[in-house]
């Protein structure tokens, strides 16, 4: 098991090995899931492989202690590439303070804690801090390193944050932020063959993971499947790959009922369903990350790397029409960021120090150019009891592509 699981990166000798303590912890996660296989006549489905991969306690990808974050990390998110993303996200999250009156913040997983640095740093210069910034984090790990973080680079604003298990049981007035969530929320994976619809589901033989395709039995699974993907059915001449996310629904109703006024923000990389579900899109969008390696074997290096599927935004949407919430910008991230005054911002840290202000020419240029993160990554904002548009969809806004 031990080699199976770590020697399929031999194509790639470039790829870095984990640790003795990481790959201690892999083999604890494959022989757990192993066994729930086993429990469950010789199969789970890949949304179930995902959340254990990802999530099992004091094993899975989030929940154990490896570094995920920024060039040492697997993976770079917009807020560790430059501090001008959260500087850009703190100006609409004060026109949503001055709209509703409400001025508290939850964030739901804060990652390194960078992003909670760098929008208070620039909340506390607009003199418009929140009352309260609650983190929700289910990985002691990083709630640690979060908490290191925000004492060392804001420790005048340390009293406000509160950390969170799950979410607060009182109804908040304010804004909740969520970037890089939705694409690790645990998806299902379909194949579609002359138009049948089947499930990819994993199972363990010859010492590995793989797939397995089988038959749907529940209904209304195959129903939904088909509504999504009503435009690619008939247009497919061979096998078709791709995800199914079951538990946005879910996910918005419980956003949805924590949130009394105010607004919610999801930063992702995502389509719009006609784009999700195209035709020529046949492996579907799964990706995995390690050491800022990308790739489609979900696989190996179990519990360290990152899985996601990228976000059918047109699912986000009709979920939150169903729990009460209303869709109110759907904008590519460089649009989204032009609209909450990146020019603005850059002016006010510009200084006489020209390498400073190219640095912040370089990061911006990363965070808003279409070959990197401007046009893959969208931001999508829904709202409860907020009856005027908001700054960051003033330009760019595409709900009509939804």
């Amino acid at each position: 098991m031990d080699n199976q699981i770590f020697n399929q990166t031999v194509g790639h000798p470039d790829w870095p090995e984990p640790d003795e303590a990481a790959k201690a912890h892999s083999q604890e996660l494959v022989k757990l899931i192993t066994s729930n296989i086993q429990n469950n006549n010789g199969s789970i489905g890949f949304d179930r492989y995902m959340g254990m991969a990802l999530y099992e306690p004091g094993l899975g990808y989030y929940s154990a202690g490896a570094g995920k974050f920024g060039p040492l990390g697997d993976f770079t998110t917009a807020p560790e590439i430059s501090p001008l993303f959260s500087w850009c996200l703190a100006r609409q999250c004060l026109e949503v303070f001055e709209i509703t009156g409400g001025d508290r913040i939850l964030e739901l997983g804060a990652g390194s804690g960078i992003m909670a640095c760098d929008l208070l740093s620039e909340l506390m210069r607009l003199n418009a801090l929140p009352s309260e910034y609650l983190i929700l984090e289910t990985s002691a790990d990083l709630k640690q390193r979060q908490y290191q973080l925000l004492k060392e680079r804001q420790p005048d604003v340390l009293d406000r944050v509160k950390w969170l298990d799950t979410l607060p049981s009182e109804r908040i007035d304010g804004v909740v932020l969520a970037n890089e969530v939705l694409d690790a929320i645990p998806v299902h994976k379909i194949t579609i063959t002359e138009n049948k619809i089947s499930e990819l589901r994993v199972t363990f033989k010859d010492d590995s993971f793989s797939w397995l395709k089988a038959d749907i039995s529940d209904e209304k699974f195959i129903s939904l499947a088909a509504n999504r993907l009503d435009d690619v059915l008939g247009s497919i001449n061979d096998v078709y790959e791709t995800e199914i996310n079951l538990m946005i629904g879910p996910f918005l109703r419980s956003i949805s009922e924590i949130l009394a006024t105010g607004a919610a923000f999801f930063i992702d990389y995502g389509y719009s369903r006609n784009e999700y579900y195209h035709p020529q899109r046949t492996t579907g969008t799964l990706v995995c990350h390690y050491r800022h390696r990308s790739h489609d074997n979900p696989f190996i290096l179990v519990g360290c790397q990152d899985i996601t599927a990228f976000v059918d935004f047109t699912t986000v949407a009709e979920s939150a029409h169903e729990v009460g919430m209303e869709v109110h910008g759907y904008s590519p991230q460089a649009a989204f960021l032009m609209s909450c005054g990146m020019e603005d911002v850059m002016n006010t840290y510009r200084n006489e120090d020209q390498i400073w202000n190219l640095k912040l020419s370089q990061q911006a240029g990363q965070l808003m150019l279409p070959g990197e993160m401007g046009e893959k990554f969208k931001v999508m904002g829904l709202t409860r009891n907020v009856p005027t548009s908001l700054k960051g969809f003033s330009t760019g806004n595409s709900i009509h592509k939804l």
